[in-house]
């Protein structure tokens, strides 16, 4: 019965992962003939998981979306996954999503394994949230949900790491730090750690550490932060950094309502008007940034006119994305492939 009861939860879990399965590659992935892997697909079926099936010489199976939400089966680091993004949703200005996010958090954290459940408490733990725009515009590389729950696991307790970093340089280094906390910042996530090789503060990105973050068994006395809390260290930190890109833009509206739909990406100030008319029915909108695609959105997103300043850039990309739109608007686009626009070549490469 246990081992019949294990393969029902292999099953699900190998029907989760794929939209359709052959029912031939299906039993041998479980190690069962067809006619036991029938009487597998039943039990799930008795269970209230809708497996649709497909006969045939070419038939197989597929998990279907039923009425109701049955028990789903996820691995450690989906589980890892799971708790993140709950704890980022949680964490969100989204209304309504919050609080949903909050109780779907609870409940997944009571059934975790022990095992599970320290190292996402971990994370929780010592995570600082710092909702809103990093300045970049390039999604991140992907991060080790094993680097993050260790490094989490390394900040409560207070152990001294070692780990290989990338800077943007190119160069690469080995550190020794004393990690703080960890802030999830835009689509990044940063450690905020003491570096003891090169005796300061530091804040790293995750996705250049190379390989796993190496516990040393060694405690330490946590030191004080040079910052209100860790979130504002990083922004400190990326403030500094050189950006290519400084824009400036004019925006034909009061800046509270402005900063209200985009002041999470952008510092907005209040322009005093010159002549008559009342103040306040402008603003300056300011923003840092490696890349000129978000800036024209934040602008757009305002609902109003507006002027650019700065750079040159901008304002061609403007005009660009401007007669795009009133050909898209028009209906006079004429017909090339986006693979002809951007320089891809036919078998995908650029």
């Amino acid at each position: 019965m246990a081992n019949t009861s294990s393969r029902t939860l292999r099953l699900l879990s190998l029907l989760q992962t794929h939209r359709f399965w052959p029912g031939a590659e299906l039993a041998d992935r479980l190690g069962v003939s067809v006619r036991t892997l029938r009487r597998d697909i039943d039990r799930l079926r008795d269970l209230g998981y809708p497996v649709e099936a497909q006969r045939g010489t070419e038939g197989g199976y597929q998990l279907a979306a039923g009425a109701a939400l049955p028990p789903l089966v996820v691995d450690d680091e989906e589980a890892v996954a799971l708790v993140v993004g709950l704890q980022a949703a949680a964490q969100g200005p989204v209304a309504g999503v919050a609080e949903s996010s909050v109780r779907a958090l609870a409940k997944v954290v009571r059934v975790l394994p022990a095992r599970l459940r320290h190292r996402v408490e971990a994370l929780r733990e010592v995570t600082v949230p710092a909702p809103g725009w990093d300045g970049t515009a390039a999604a991140p590389d992907g991060v080790d949900p094993d680097l993050l729950t260790g490094l989490a696991l390394a900040c409560r307790d207070a152990e001294r790491v070692r780990f290989g970093y990338t800077a943007g340089s190119g160069e690469r280094t080995e550190r020794h730090a004393e990690p703080h906390r960890l802030v999830m910042l835009g689509r990044r996530w940063y450690l905020v750690a003491y570096d003891l090789t090169r005796h300061d503060w530091r804040s790293f990105r995750l996705d250049r550490i190379t390989g796993a973050a190496r516990p040393t068994g060694a405690r330490f006395r946590p030191r004080e932060l040079p910052a209100t809390d860790a979130a504002a260290f990083v922004r400190a930190g990326i403030g500094q950094l050189p950006t290519p890109y400084r824009v400036e833009a004019v925006v034909r509206a009061p800046a509270g309502a402005v900063r209200a739909r985009i002041g999470r990406w952008v510092t907005v100030e209040e322009v005093p008007r010159e002549g008559p008319g009342p103040d306040g029915d402008r603003c300056r909108v300011v923003m840092s940034t490696d890349s000129l695609e978000w800036p024209l959105l934040a602008l757009g997103m305002t609902g109003a006119e507006f002027e650019v300043i700065g750079p040159p850039e901008l304002h061609d990309l403007l005009v660009e994305w401007s007669e795009r739109f009133l050909r898209a608007a028009a209906g006079t686009v004429p017909f090339r492939s986006f693979a002809d626009r951007s320089g891809m070549a036919p078998d995908g490469r650029w």
